[in-house]
């Protein structure tokens, strides 16, 4: 018995997308001649019939994004999730949540499933995301937003904040004053959004004529950075540490405590991703306030634009942010 040829043998023996194919049939104009042609062209080889049933029932636009977020940030993503599906029933798009769990639910099997479950385009949030597995989605002429890292090309968008020119403002104040003895925490969870606070730093230090050394890595065998900073602060003194997560900031506040040593006064405490809990501290930590509820709106109104084919947008939108000083930090 003979495989009944599908618009999906259709798409990819054109190497377009489903709505591509869906608009051919269709008489849609929206489609660019040359793209027309190679559809039809591949529709005559493969002899594929769409009778009236199966059109209606193939061609139906899913209106379905899938979210890929991993779950050791679930808590930081909890505002970007909400501007995300407040635009998505705006649009009448639904959402599918996938999550990553490192060392569980790798990658590969969570783009395999989302191919699979054929939805219209992809939002990630998740820095640990390779170009090759990226290459994969845009292979399959599936859209793609990242949030939090600057990255685009023809059919991937990214919705971000600049952290290494967050942390080179800041930096470069406390350098200006004589304050030189700076620290970076590793985060093993965010290394792409520390990456870039580490780039931030080195070019700060750089432009003052100096060396950016102090950055503070957690070695694998420590479960936690508090238990590796309980170490770490006995032997080591800085006029100013930064942490990227609340938690590593409480981890800092607290060995420094352990260690005798006053915060702010002998020491400077600043927390990059400012939350809730940097308010309950004593001190309070200073951070800087991000849009995250902005994050996944915008996200979601590119990954929109992109599905309707508007080719003049936008696809690198960079958000703003606003410095929070508390009373970890002298000024």
């Amino acid at each position: 018995m003979m495989k009944r040829i599908t618009i999906y043998d259709v798409a990819k023996e054109a190497d377009v997308s489903l709505a591509t194919v869906s608009r051919v049939i269709n008489g849609s104009e929206v489609v660019r001649e040359d793209t027309r042609v190679k559809v039809q062209e591949a529709i005559e080889k493969l002899g594929y019939k769409p009778n009236a049933i199966a059109q209606g029932l193939a061609l139906q636009k899913t209106t379905t994004i899938a979210l890929v977020v991993p779950e050791a940030s679930f808590f930081y993503t909890g505002q970007v999730i909400n501007g995300l599906i407040d635009v998505a029933k705006i649009y009448k798009y639904n959402i599918v949540l996938h999550t990553t769990t490192e060392g569980i639910i790798e990658m590969n099997d969570i783009i395999e499933t989302i191919i699979k479950s054929r939805v219209d385009g992809v939002v990630i949030f998740n820095d640990k995301l390779t170009r090759e597995e990226l290459n994969t989605f845009t292979h399959y002429q599936l859209p793609i937003v990242v949030i939090g890292n600057r990255l685009s090309d023809e059919s991937i968008g990214s919705v971000y904040v600049d952290y290494a020119k967050l942390i080179y403002d800041f930096v470069s104040g406390y350098l200006k004053r004589g304050i030189h003895d700076i620290a970076l925490v590793e985060d093993r969870k965010n290394p792409a959004m520390v990456k870039q606070l580490k780039e931030g730093l080195k070019k700060a230090f750089q432009d003052n004529g100096l060396q950016f050394e102090h950055y503070i890595e957690i070695p694998k065998e420590y479960r936690s950075s508090y238990l590796y900073l309980q170490e770490y602060m006995k032997q080591h003194r800085h006029q100013l540490m930064i942490t990227y997560r609340d938690s590593q900031a409480m981890a800092v506040l607290n060995t420094a405590k352990e260690c005798g040593i006053d915060v702010p006064n002998d020491m400077e405490l600043v927390c990059v991703l400012d939350s809730k809990y940097l308010s309950m501290a004593r001190p309070q930590i200073s951070g800087f306030k991000i849009p995250d509820y902005d994050l996944g709106a915008l996200a979601m109104r590119t990954l929109t634009k992109m599905l309707d084919g508007e080719e003049s947008m936008d696809k690198e939108m960079e958000l703003s942010y606003i410095y929070a000083p508390r009373k970890s930090t002298i000024q």
